[in-house]
């Protein structure tokens, strides 16, 4: 076998393996025929995962730009994501809370520049 063989055996071997990896993870608790038992306090922290796996998608989108901390107030998202946090927990409502989000975004980042 030739070396660019050996290459495609193992790109082949690769993309199978972590495909099997990929299907036996996400299906893991769709396998067992019964509910599988959860002790009560994984149930209750389960009950944080969205809210954390949010956070953790958002707080580095607020709080840093190209990787490192933003080091000034002068930044559209911070007064943006204010205005939206003030509305929804007013009006409760998500659309209302991205336009709103949007219409203090838009005119600071474009407007000003910031």
């Amino acid at each position: 076998m030739s070396p660019d063989d050996w290459d495609l055996l193992y790109q082949l071997t690769a993309i199978v393996g972590l495909t099997i990896i990929t299907v036996v993870t996400r299906a893991f608790f769709m396998i067992p025929k019964n509910e599988l038992p959860l002790p009560d306090w994984l149930k209750r922290g389960l009950k944080y995962a969205p809210l954390a796996a949010l956070m953790a998608v958002i707080a580095p989108e607020l709080l840093m730009v190209k990787g490192e901390l933003t080091d000034t107030l002068l930044d559209a998202r911070i007064p943006a994501v204010i205005c939206a946090t003030i509305y929804y927990f007013k009006k409760r409502g998500i659309l209302g809370t991205i336009v709103v989000g949007m219409a203090v975004y838009l005119p600071l980042h474009i407007g000003l520049g910031w």
